[in-house]
Order: structure tokens, then C-alpha cells, then sequence
């Protein structure tokens, strides 16, 4: 089983999804997006599996910060390169299990996928 856990290290919500990985004794690879940089393959993957307006996080500062002509211009053909430029805009964490991703973290959640 291959677990990859993508976010970034300070943010709340990743640091809870990992805490519970690690008491849970689930071994998984942390990528860091602003640390590690972001793979344009893997970007557009998650893109085709889970559409943009999920994996763009509309909540957090970095989105708030645009114009509303960034805004309104956003959709399938420029999404990739604005979470590209700015990873902080990707919800988070992005739990990748074997070839299934997962947006967010809730402990039901985990449980359910870990059988714990």
C-alpha cells in the first residue's frame, strides 16, 4: 500500500491528518508543497480525478488575495497554472492511497479508509 500525505507542514488541518497517521502507526511519505515543489503531472492528475473547484481552495488567504478578475477567470484552462504558481491555494491535505485521492481530513474518514 502506498500512502502519500500532501500539504503543507504548518497548516493545522495537516498537522492533525498526519498526528493521526502517526498514532494510528500508519506509515505514509509527507510532501510538503511549498518545501518540496509540486509536480505539474501529479497537479494535473488530481485535477482530471477530482475537477478543479475541489482541489482549489476557495477558504484560505492566498485565494482571498486575488482580484476578482482572477476570480472570475478561473476555470479548467487556467486553474493548473495559478495551484502551480501558488500551492498554498490546494486544499489540504490531499491523502493519495494507493491510486485513490482523498481531499481534506476527518478521523471517520481515516478510519474508514485504514480500518481502524
Amino acid at each position: 500500500m502506498t500512502i502519500k500525505l500532501y500539504g503543507i507542514k504548518n497548516c493545522d488541518t495537516v498537522k492533525k491528518a498526519r498526528k493521526w497517521l502517526d498514532q494510528h502507526g500508519i506509515e505514509y511519505r509527507f510532501v510538503d508543497h511549498r518545501a518540496d515543489g509540486l509536480d505539474p503531472a501529479e497537479l494535473q492528475h488530481w485535477l482530471e480525478q477530482l475537477g478543479w473547484e475541489q482541489v482549489l481552495n476557495k477558504r484560505g488567504t492566498s485565494y482571498r488575495a486575488l482580484s476578482d478578475a482572477d476570480k472570475a477567470s478561473l476555470g479548467p484552462d487556467t486553474a493548473a497554472a495559478l495551484l502551480q504558481a501558488q500551492p498554498a491555494m490546494i486544499k489540504r491535505p490531499l491523502l493519495v492511497l494507493d491510486d485513490e485521492l482523498h481531499l481534506g481530513f476527518k478521523p471517520e474518514l481515516y478510519s474508514r479508509l485504514f480500518n481502524k
